[in-house]
């Protein structure tokens, strides 16, 4: 049976962690908040630890884990570190930024999908860095949801996917990000974007200097071999068919007065809609559409609607982000025209309120 503890996601009680961390020094599973979604942790020294996050996903043993540490001075347990790096991870860390390095033996081949690599990085969340330090141990965690679902920033979406799968599961509120971090590259030069997140390319090009940006990064192709979280499957997909749309198409759906739809879209495209509609946010805040982007996809689902049509936003600053994870939820299902809006109207039997 899960257990379920709420803990004060600024000051953490002592003795609420230090249960929490007794589970995973005895090989358990704890579902905890991070600054940028939840995560499901479990010893990343120990392999059968980290086989029971795959379980109770149902993920894929070949799509790699991301190992959470306390502190950079902990990095050298985990990972082969060129020293002209250290100091500017000093700049990021504690923060949304996994880094690729080479691993250390001490890293089992179970948590890296087999592959000399590991996926690191330190949160910056009290609650996710009192876990790590009350377990004694670096913790393997990808985000706390069913294989392929949108990722969880609120523990009622935990509860919904891993209830009854985990041990524990930790309501610190909500996590602030709501995507999840940014994944470079260090193994190639120059460095590599091979998953946006929080952090932006901006951001990052201002410490690190020149950055390149995979292919796989708008989320639009998908790699044979995944050394990263995010790059072989799709994830973030409701159930529900998502169709991405441009502005100009939502304004025609406006018109068609649909119904059994959902329109997923900025507080400036809802103005005098009358279709239903999930607000992300205002356009002036992406990262307020950031945040609300994985619940308002778990959303279009509770509303038993037959399709969702979701406006797309610039691939610059968090934008790269948002269309990582929109591409990736609708599988690329993209609609440029009025003769393809009348196609998947006609497909899904949309009619006229």
């Amino acid at each position: 049976m899960t257990k379920i503890i709420k803990v004060n996601p600024v000051k953490p009680e002592k003795e609420l962690m230090k249960i929490a961390g007794n589970i995973i020094k005895k090989g358990g599973t704890v579902a905890f908040p991070t600054e940028t979604v939840y995560g499901i942790g479990a010893n990343a020294y120990d392999a059968n630890s980290a086989k029971k996050i795959f379980i109770a996903k149902g993920r894929p043993s070949d799509n790699p884990l991301i190992v959470h540490i306390d502190s950079i001075k902990n990095l050298k347990n985990v990972a082969y570190t060129p020293k002209k790096i250290m100091n500017k991870l000093n700049k990021v860390w504690p923060g949304p930024l996994t880094i690729i390095l080479k691993k250390k033996k001490a890293i089992p081949m179970e948590v890296s999908a087999n592959l000399e690599t590991i996926a690191v990085r330190v949160p910056a969340h009290p609650i996710a860095l009192d876990l790590i330090k009350y377990s004694n141990c670096p913790i393997a965690a990808p985000s706390a949801n069913s294989s392929g679902k949108p990722s969880p920033v609120k523990v009622e979406s935990v509860i919904n996917d891993l209830y009854g799968k985990v041990d524990l599961i930790i309501d610190g509120g909500d996590a602030f990000f709501g995507v999840e971090s940014t994944i470079l590259n260090f193994l190639t030069n120059p460095p590599e974007i091979l998953r946006p997140g929080a952090y932006t390319v901006e951001d990052l090009k201002k410490i690190f200097g020149n950055i390149s940006i995979s292919e796989y990064a708008k989320g639009e192709k998908y790699a044979e071999i995944a050394i990263t979280p995010g790059m072989k499957y799709r994830h973030y997909a409701p159930n529900t068919p998502l169709f991405i749309v441009a502005d100009y198409i939502i304004k025609k759906l406006k018109k068609r007065k649909l119904n059994n739809i959902i329109i997923l879209c900025t507080n400036e495209n809802a103005l005098n809609n009358v279709n239903e509609v999930i607000k992300l946010g205002s356009e002036k805040n992406l990262y307020e559409v950031a945040r609300n982007l994985f619940e308002s996809l778990r959303e279009l689902d509770y509303r038993n609607a037959k399709a969702g049509f979701i406006q797309s936003f610039p691939y610059s600053g968090i934008g790269l982000a948002i269309m990582n994870r929109i591409n990736k939820a609708s599988g690329m299902q993209v609609i440029k025209t009025e003769t393809m809006l009348t196609e998947i109207i006609k497909k899904y039997e949309l009619k006229n309120v």
